[in-house]
């Protein structure tokens, strides 16, 4: 069999998002379906075609990514990938990475991200986990609000979510730089935070609402969730489902979990998706009663590696020879000498001896600061050339801000 990769053309659309939802399973509905129209970018959107049939799709986002030492670096979010059943193990995947990659490099962007619904697929190409996301679940009747000094000066306003979206985004903006993983979004994407077709809801799970922190006298936070009504015969157990919160300092985030914590008729406050460190685990009186899940969220690659680890900030001096290898992106291979400190870095080309041996897998799931290259080097998957130069990079590449990706594309 022979495929041909094409880039997508504007009236090849819905034949091509169609495929995609056979191959997930699921049929998204006519809302879901135009945004995500509207935010592909043309020239980004791939299909596989066996004669006049698409059997395979993958798609990129034009993102700027977070990295630590607040830098915004070019990123292809990579997303929308798939392969027909009637088409797996027949390279048609291999030769979308491919190509993907190849127009990722010749964009100049030093990175690719992406969402993985199967995660083992994509260690062959290079891609790390790079982010965990914590998922909560809290007795609200157990664990109480939480609060801290001056929390009763924010006034809260609730607001139509569509009302408030402008607001919303830019209190978003402002904590973009705090945290690697972060994405700077290209223009429509505000509005994909507020989607929330009737169709997608769980059963007895209301529309989503918004409230929204203002302190002296602007906005400097919010909250996206939904409500899910349940009766016992002892009365309420509603759950309030945290879609997004955002807060621009702790008093205000203080705040915004006080409200949630004490909406009426609820008894649980779920959250899919915090970063591992998030203040809340720190601002309710026991953490014990609250159920905590982590899971991997963003899968990085370095495309041009020197660019890539040039682009960050180390916590501490570091300077060593990283032996790198990397077969799905060959010009990655080889030795490279990492110089850099808090204030910025250089990555070059090398014959020096090498320090350390890994792949770019590993060095994708380092790269960010959310998995220490000593942890991957005690699962074997990261070899010590010279002795200390393991603990002193792995220092080096550390956060003290855990990185977190705050939604998926």
């Amino acid at each position: 069999m022979t495929t041909e990769l094409r880039v997508l053309q504007p009236d090849e659309g819905d034949a091509w998002y169609g495929k995609l939802e056979r191959a997930f399973g699921e049929e998204e509905s006519a809302e879901e379906r135009a945004m995500w129209r509207e935010l592909m970018e043309p020239g980004r959107s791939l299909a596989a075609w066996d004669d006049d049939e698409i059997v395979g799709t993958a798609g990129a986002f034009s993102f700027g990514l977070t990295v630590p030492g607040g830098a915004s670096v070019p990123a292809a979010g990579v997303t929308m990938v798939s392969v027909q059943p009637t088409h797996r193990r027949r390279g048609v995947l291999r030769a979308m990475m491919r190509r993907q990659l190849d127009d990722v490099r010749e964009r100049g962007e030093p990175l690719a991200m992406l969402t993985a619904s199967e995660p083992v697929i994509y260690g062959r190409f290079g891609y790390g986990a790079a982010t965990q996301e914590m998922r909560i679940k809290v007795d609200t009747t157990r664990v109480a609000e939480p609060d801290l000094p001056g929390s009763d000066d924010v006034r809260l306003r609730l607001k139509e979510p569509a009302e408030a979206l402008a607001a919303c985004e830019a209190v978003y903006a402002r904590t973009v730089a705090g945290r690697a993983g972060m994405l700077v979004r290209p223009p429509g994407w505000d509005r994909m935070m507020i989607l929330d077709p009737e169709d997608d809801r769980d059963d007895d799970e209301g529309p989503l609402q918004c409230v929204v922190a203002e302190a002296d006298g602007e906005v400097r936070g919010y909250a996206r969730y939904s409500v899910v009504t349940d009766w016992a015969d002892a009365g309420p157990q509603g759950t309030v489902r945290v879609w997004d919160l955002c807060a621009t300092d702790p008093v205000v985030g203080a705040a915004l979990w006080r409200y949630l914590f004490g909406i009426d008729l609820t008894t649980y406050v779920t959250a899919r998706n915090l970063p591992v460190d998030d203040p809340l685990l720190h601002l309710v009186a026991d953490m014990r009663r609250c159920l905590i899940g982590l899971h991997e969220a963003a899968f990085v690659r370095p495309v041009e590696l020197g660019a890539a680890l040039a682009a960050r900030t180390y916590q501490r001096p570091v300077d060593t020879v990283l032996e790198v290898a990397d077969p799905f992106c060959p010009w990655n291979e080889g030795r490279w000498r990492l110089s850099g400190d808090g204030t910025g870095a250089t990555c070059e080309r090398t014959t020096d001896p090498a320090e350390l041996a890994l792949s770019v897998r590993e060095l994708s799931s380092a790269y960010l600061g959310g998995f220490t290259l000593s942890a991957l080097a005690g699962a074997g998957r990261v070899r010590e050339l010279r002795p200390g130069a393991l603990t002193a990079a792995s220092v080096a590449f550390g956060a003290d801000v855990a990185p977190w990706l705050p939604h998926e594309f």
